[in-house]
């Protein structure tokens, strides 16, 4: 997830407050100010006294030329490296990426170059420090802050089989966000193969649409969270980040608000996706859909063997949520 950081040197009330309610991530004040902004809303403060500590957790370099760029190379890749461009060029970032790839925020004047360093090499830095005193320019680096998504790859699957199963317990996610059609939340029986699960974002005759929701499945199966993680169903909990995917693969976090864990009548979907099998336990109910290739949502309950629908592959192991290069076999 990238990144928001808003200077705040010297101390400014109103800056502080349009940057809490933009929703950035950190604010960098002078020593000894932390409590000051803590008293309009929690947020992470960058001093002396605060959560990220200069010389402890992140390093503050201006860049003037490839000297500069040595040492901000060479900080360890622990600590988060801030970048300030004397003469703004990009070429030193680049070489940051390709030398360091993580842990880089560069200083900023305005929106337009965020997105840019947000976008460069399309990875793009890990966030800016934002360094104005104009409102409308907070807001709307933010916005461009939670508009960059990364994609993921999806692929088509073919239905192969359906099976009814009896009651089980299945998690429904609620989230903070409000998605729309063709949007929902990658989840599996294996950490190898994902079902591209819609959110209730459909009116239907019998439920009002709840486009904040996902039902996504069995208490077992895995949901793809940022980060490349993954978590069972079963342990999400309000706050925790998810991954909201789309079917052209575009992804944006968002937190979870309730997990509804309840016994239901399940069913059993299996696909194949370039050669191999993939499968989910959803919930037995008209509501709970899948997403095709276009982005129109199908109901489970009518899914049949022929049938496409969107998918994502893994090719790694997992430990513990992490991927792991190890030999792993879940069926």
């Amino acid at each position: 997830m990238k990144q928001l950081w808003v200077n705040l040197i010297p101390y400014d009330k109103e800056i502080a407050i349009a940057a809490l309610e933009s929703g950035a991530h950190a604010l960098v004040l002078p020593d000894g100010q932390s409590e000051k902004v803590r008293q309009f809303g929690k947020i992470k403060t960058v001093e002396k006294n605060g959560d990220i500590k200069p010389g402890v957790h992140v390093e503050f370099i201006d860049i003037a030329g490839k000297q500069d760029e040595d040492k901000a190379a060479a900080v360890p890749a622990n600590k988060t490296l801030v970048l300030k461009m004397l003469d703004w060029t990009i070429i030193p970032i680049e070489n940051l990426l390709a030398r360091r790839g993580k842990n880089i925020i560069v200083q900023v004047e305005n929106s337009d170059q965020a997105r840019l360093m947000v976008e460069i090499l399309e990875k793009g830095v890990d966030g800016v420090l934002l360094n104005t005193t104009d409102i409308n320019e907070i807001k709307k680096c933010a916005e461009i802050i939670r508009g960059i998504s990364g994609k993921i790859p999806l692929l088509t699957a073919t239905i192969t089989a359906t099976k009814q199963l009896g009651m089980g317990d299945r998690a429904c996610l609620d989230t903070c966000t409000q998605m729309t059609l063709g949007q929902g939340m990658l989840v599996g029986n294996t950490a190898s193969g994902f079902f591209l699960v819609h959110s209730e974002s459909i009116d239907n005759p019998y439920v009002a649409s709840r486009p904040f929701r996902v039902n996504a499945g069995a208490v077992h199966a895995y949901t793809l969270a940022p980060g490349s993680k993954t978590k069972y169903l079963a342990d999400l909990k309000a706050g925790d980040e998810v991954l909201l995917v789309d079917f052209q693969g575009k992804t944006q976090t968002a937190y979870l608000g309730r997990n509804k864990i309840e016994k239901r009548p399940m069913m059993l979907v299996e696909a194949e996706a370039e050669g191999q099998p993939i499968s989910l336990v959803l919930q037995n109910a008209e509501t709970i859909r899948l997403v095709s290739p276009e982005g129109k949502a199908i109901s489970a309950t009518t899914l049949a063997p022929g049938d496409k629908v969107l998918v994502h592959l893994e090719k790694a192991g997992r430990h513990f949520g992490m991927q792991v290069d190890e030999t792993l076999i879940e069926r």
